[in-house]
């Protein structure tokens, strides 16, 4: 009412019009509006016009996917994202939220284990392949059923690798196989094809529906054309067995995959087959990420060359230069993440027990983190955290800025994978030994071996989701049980709050 009156405002000597007022108001922050809406009336409506806030709120990251009419009062929408972030970050920190897990019992013991966006993956040596949606506290997992062939009766092969995007599940199994499912359409497999020999790494896009794998010395990249029909749009020979299998997301176009095979890195495209990025003779390759720009990678040297340890190598995928060698450590690079890291950041793992954060446009570590006793195995980062997963069983939680370690969570295997977003976090491990002594118990008594199985955790952190169901058994106890004892992990209900 008052704002449809104002035409023209006050602007020291002169008249504006309101749109050009308005123009110059959107070069203020949130600090500025407040201070200019204490001027007079109009520069107060003026500082609180929803398209100021509603381009603030976006330029701070919140409620990107939304349309300016769907808030009436965009300030309060950037005070309440602003303040659920701040609770967030607090629950973080402190531990603060629900924590449960993932169990199947008849899998037998966990082989791989793979997440999108809170979906679960889980592939297991009973030859199942499992479903979690730890969006949804009342979601049944369902089970992914094998595509049975007419000679596949007997007991279905172990699986090796398990991976899961947006729209699609895939796995590989022992035999060769690769099943692929739409996570649109029911259990029963979409796609499936075989190797002849065992798959020893599977990729699948971040988005979209490109699957690859490799197996002896053979790459095989899968897709669905443009009717649906599944087919291999390429196959790549190699002259060494491949470790390390990334698809390069956001590739228009024909997929472009990068392959790490001992050490050789090849980037892998239709119209340039074999193309070595990387090769230096007797120095293999330890781990490896893409992003849509980069791949990096690490190298072990074997301390021929006393004045070069084990470093990362950056190398741009379009000109295939090497932009930066980071990093000297002594240990072996067992982990590298770059595709979840926020720009012109890298956060990488090593044998030699430390957490190394590398700034791309610098070339020595900004931060350096003494942590897992037999090596780093997973590791994942953001603008202020950073989680990473150990050798030994830890997952720990540390403040980037600070470097300090927040807190800890130990299981009995190795953590072979750790997610994260702002409000959840997806922790898995893995044995090593699949076959562990005494297993054929394991077909009649469930409960004997469930130290040989492996582990999934779901941690929630907002507290809107915090259901009682998901409170660990022991921290509902009642103190009637004689066998209880204060295992408290600070997560859900304290004890000194009962």
């Amino acid at each position: 009412s008052f704002q449809n009156e104002i035409n023209e405002v006050p602007f020291f000597d002169i008249q504006l019009p309101y749109e050009l007022a308005l123009k110059i108001f959107q070069y203020l922050g949130k600090t500025e509006l407040g201070r200019c809406a204490q001027v007079s009336r109009t520069w107060k409506v003026l500082a609180e016009d929803e398209v100021l806030w509603y381009r603030l709120c976006h330029q701070e990251g919140y409620l990107l996917d939304t349309s300016i009419s769907e808030h009436s009062c965009w300030k309060l929408a950037l005070k309440s994202c602003r303040a659920r972030e701040r609770t967030l970050k607090t629950n973080w920190k402190n531990r603060i939220g629900a924590v449960s897990q993932l169990q199947y019992e008849l899998g037998k013991i966990l082989c791989d284990v793979h997440s999108c966006d809170g979906v679960v993956i889980a592939g297991y040596t009973s030859g199942e392949v499992r479903l979690w949606d730890t969006r949804t506290w009342d979601y049944t997992a369902p089970i992914l059923e094998p595509m049975h062939g007419p000679g596949d009766a007997g007991p279905q092969p172990r699986v090796s690798f398990v991976r899961i995007n947006s729209s699609l599940a895939v796995a590989a199994y022992e035999d060769g196989t690769v099943s692929v499912w739409s996570l649109m359409f029911g259990r029963e497999p979409i796609h499936r094809y075989q190797h002849n020999q065992r798959i020893q790494a599977l990729a699948l896009g971040s988005e979209g529906a490109t699957v690859a794998t490799a197996s002896g010395f053979e790459v095989k990249v899968e897709s669905p054309n443009d009717r649906g029909f599944w087919q291999t749009t390429g196959t790549f020979e190699i002259q060494k067995l491949v470790n390390f299998l990334n698809l390069v997301p956001d590739v228009t176009g024909s997929p472009v995959t990068v392959a790490a095979a001992e050490d050789i890195v090849y980037l892998l495209k239709a119209e340039d087959t074999g193309k070595v990025l990387h090769s230096v003779y007797g120095q293999p390759v330890t781990c490896l990420d893409v992003s849509a720009h980069e791949a990096a990678f690490g190298v072990k040297t074997f301390g021929w060359l006393l004045n070069e340890p084990n470093q990362i190598l950056l190398y741009n995928l379009e000109t295939s230069q090497c932009l930066k060698k980071m990093g000297n450590s002594m240990g072996d690079f067992m982990c590298v993440n770059l595709q979840n890291s926020p720009p012109n950041m890298l956060v990488t793992g090593n044998k030699d027990r430390r957490v190394r954060v590398f700034d791309l446009r610098k070339s020595e570590s900004l931060c350096s983190l003494y942590a897992h006793q037999l090596g780093v195995s997973a590791v994942q980062m953001d603008d202020w955290k950073i989680v990473s997963g150990g050798e030994e069983g830890l997952v720990c939680v540390w403040d980037q800025r600070m470097g300090t370690k927040l807190w800890e969570m130990h299981a009995r295997h190795p953590v072979r994978h750790v997610w994260f977003n702002s409000h959840s976090l997806i922790t898995a491990n893995i044995p090593d030994d699949k076959t562990p002594r005494g297993a054929s118990i394991m077909d009649d008594d469930l409960t004997a071996h469930c130290k040989h199985r492996g582990i999934i955790y779901a941690y929630e952190f907002s507290v809107d989701q915090l259901a009682v169901e998901s409170v660990l058994p022991i921290c509902r106890s009642s103190y009637d049980e004689v066998t209880g004892y204060s295992y408290n992990i600070g997560l859900a209900v304290p004890y000194d709050n009962i």
